[in-house]
């Protein structure tokens, strides 16, 4: 649904009237100045491991480092790290977010290569581009003594990848909601877009059971793989629509316990997405058939099923809500204040971010790139190179300044 838009206590600030503030200008002028200290906080944020679920070492470096930039800084009971710059107007909030877990599992390599400018690691551009990011712009505004109108929260959150289903913002919007007006996430590299729709998606578990036993003495009776796999079948012929855009991907297959045994389980995880949530009702609905027919035929070509049969069942792992920024929000307007006044052209784009839960909520939100370019993300192969990263992070302050606004100074 469009968010609401925020009230007329504050509006946004053209980039053009906050850089009359040599406060402003010093921030600006501080990213050009420290980007090889800015290249070594990411390459140290990015070697702490930081699989799903174990994000707690990482959290505790980024804690001590946006410390580091004057903030009161917190770890909430979900694992958020939250560091507050408190504004002229403490009831109404602003966080900048970046999510602190990867998709890869514990004892993956995350040693940095350094291939001339370019930093090669898992996890390198997604997100410790993002986190490198959440650092700098805190950085920035604390040496320039920057005091915002709207409190400010820095946030690094849990939960953003995998079956974490954001947990991390999920907690957030939950604990700020009634005084949250909007959310600038940082997630990547990149100034080539910006995401202001939330793409609505489901993750499912299949599960298939059955007796299991030995390949030669127990051949005939029902197999839960066999049964998966019917099923998959039927389930990938599923005809989706190109619009509303809607996909499926079987991402991960487990079961059984040796090649010359029945196995006694098969799972299957599913990921599914859609512009639409009739679509992604639909599309949850065939896999749910697909399935049931998978057993029902491996049953009935069974030659023995005096053994046991088998049972079935889907969980969900995870749902990420859709929403959308209305075009004449305040925050969508100090976006592109921004990228005016840095140069910069960006497209909007849907997709599946941290953004989504306030977006869902009525609440403006926005997920960006922060700077820079990267590539192969998600795999072993992950890339990231820092050029033009200063327009990135002066994109991002000048959006987040342009929502959050400068404290009025007193009259002496």
């Amino acid at each position: 649904m469009p968010v609401r838009t925020v009230g007329a206590t504050h509006r946004a600030a053209h980039p053009s009237q906050v850089t009359e503030s040599p406060e402003v200008r010093a921030a600006l002028n501080w990213f050009s100045r420290n980007l090889s200290w800015i290249n070594d906080q990411q390459v140290r944020i990015t070697e702490v491991p930081a699989p799903p679920f174990q994000e707690s070492a990482r959290a505790e470096l980024v804690k001590s480092l946006l410390a580091d930039c004057g903030l009161e800084v917190s770890i909430d009971k979900t694992g958020n790290v939250i560091g507050e710059l408190p504004g002229a107007n403490d009831k109404e909030i602003v966080m900048l977010t970046a999510h602190l877990d990867t998709v890869f599992p514990p004892g993956t390599e995350v040693k940095v290569r350094r291939d001339g400018d370019r930093l090669n690691a898992p996890g390198i551009s997604d997100n410790g581009t993002g986190l490198a990011g959440l650092i700098s712009l805190a950085r920035a505004i604390h040496e320039a003594g920057i005091k915002p109108h709207r409190t400010i929260l820095f946030v690094a959150d849990v939960g953003e990848e995998g079956e974490g289903n954001l947990r991390g913002m999920r907690a957030l919007v939950d604990a700020y909601r009634s005084q949250l007006k909007a959310a600038v996430v940082l997630d990547g590299s990149g100034t080539d877009h910006v995401t202001t729709k939330a793409l609505a998606s489901r993750r499912l578990e299949v599960l298939i059971t059955g007796p299991g036993g030995h390949s030669w003495s127990d051949f005939g009776m029902p197999n839960p793989i066999n049964a998966l796999v019917r099923g998959s079948i039927r389930f990938i012929n599923t005809k989706v629509p190109s619009n509303p855009r809607t996909t499926f991907n079987l991402g991960q297959i487990e079961g059984g316990t040796s090649v010359n045994s029945i196995p006694y389980e098969a799972k299957l995880k599913v990921d599914i997405r859609s512009e639409s949530e009739d679509e992604l009702t639909k599309l949850e609905s065939a896999l749910r058939e697909s399935v049931t027919a998978g057993v029902r035929d491996e049953m009935e070509s069974s030659r023995d099923r005096s053994k046991g049969k088998l049972e079935w069942k889907i969980d969900v792992l995870g749902t990420r809500p859709g929403g959308e920024l209305a075009a004449g929000s305040q925050l969508f307007a100090a976006l592109r204040a921004a990228d005016d006044y840095v140069g910069n052209q960006s497209r909007v784009e849907r997709s599946s971010t941290d953004a989504n839960i306030p977006l869902a909520a009525g609440i403006e939100a926005i997920s960006i790139g922060a700077g820079g370019t990267g590539g192969g993300a998600h795999s072993l192969q992950e890339w990231y190179d820092p050029t033009g990263r200063e327009l990135g992070l002066k994109r991002a302050f000048l959006t987040l300044i342009g929502v959050s606004g400068l404290a009025e100074e007193k009259s002496k």
